[in-house]
């Protein structure tokens, strides 16, 4: 699987040189589309579940709390629930990914399975860097490592076999490192970053292939092909998925990677690193004194 390409840009705001990678009018058609649906919400119910428990180990009170893009009512309810009020703000809503956040605004940002969608996601860091006040806190969580891994090898294998080249079928997804050293690069303090893995079962990969529309997450590339899957190639995708990813009772696995960022802007009450040259004793006094 290739890793997601990581902007090198750490501005507020989009980098002009920033690739674009998605569709983000397209993204919004989809979702609306999966609402219609009926959408299929289980996923993001577990994250935001996840997200809630994570913040009540956090042994502070936040007042000016916002939603970062995070889909539907889910998150933005249950945060309203826990600190009486929370701010929607939409990473997508115009051209380029300015959330127009005032400096120092925000106690607590929270986005769950949305930045995996961000074209410059250093510079989406960098922007909800400056809008937190200091010892604000970021909680993010977005699909990224092996995430649909299965689909994606299956996609691969069956369009080099029917048609002879591949084309972009599923989003490349940052690695857990990449995501972690951007935290840093933003300017966030404490930086934490850690993955959980769902692995979901279907009866076959059509059925996984439904609950990706339901979830308004189905192809957004702005480089994916335009022309209508071939069917042959949609039956032989499905088949090699049942062989390669299924279980003894013959059912197919799907993983979903969802990483965790946590960051906080800067504070003088932090616990801070030791400066170079600070220590007391050097190593070797210490290796000397336990031998």
């Amino acid at each position: 699987m290739a890793d997601r390409p990581v902007p090198a840009s750490s501005q507020a705001g989009s980098s002009a040189s920033a690739p674009v990678l998605f569709d983000h009018a397209l993204l919004q058609a989809r979702q609306r589309r999966a609402a219609r649906l009926g959408p299929a919400t289980f996923l993001l119910d577990r994250v935001a579940e996840d997200a809630m428990e994570r913040l009540g180990a956090v042994l502070r009170s936040f007042a000016a709390v916002a939603d970062l893009g995070s889909p539907g009512e889910v998150m933005s309810e249950a945060l309203r629930v826990r600190f009486g009020a929370a701010t929607r703000v939409d990473v997508f809503a115009g051209a380029r990914e300015d959330l127009a956040l005032a400096l120092q605004s925000l106690d607590l940002v929270v986005s769950v399975l949305a930045l995996q969608f961000a074209n410059d996601l250093p510079g989406v860091l960098a922007q909800l860097r400056r809008a937190l006040k200091p010892d604000g806190l970021l909680l993010a969580a977005l699909l990224g490592g092996d995430t649909l891994t299965e689909l994606r090898q299956a996609f691969a294998a069956a369009e080099t076999e029917i048609e002879g080249g591949l084309s972009p079928r599923v989003a490349p997804f940052a690695d857990l490192r990449d995501l972690g050293a951007l935290l840093q690069r933003a300017g966030f303090a404490l930086p934490v970053a850690d993955v959980d893995r769902i692995v979901v079962r279907y009866d076959n990969a059509f059925a996984l292939m439904q609950d990706l529309r339901r979830m308004g997450a189905t192809n957004v590339l702005r480089e994916r092909r335009r022309t209508p899957l071939r069917r042959a190639t949609l039956l032989r995708m499905a088949q090699i998925y049942g062989e390669r990813f299924a279980d003894a009772d013959g059912r197919i696995r799907a993983t979903f990677d969802v990483v965790w960022l946590s960051g906080w802007a800067p504070h003088q009450s932090q616990q801070q690193p030791l400066k170079p040259g600070s220590a007391k004793h050097s190593l070797a006094e210490a290796v000397k004194r336990r031998e």
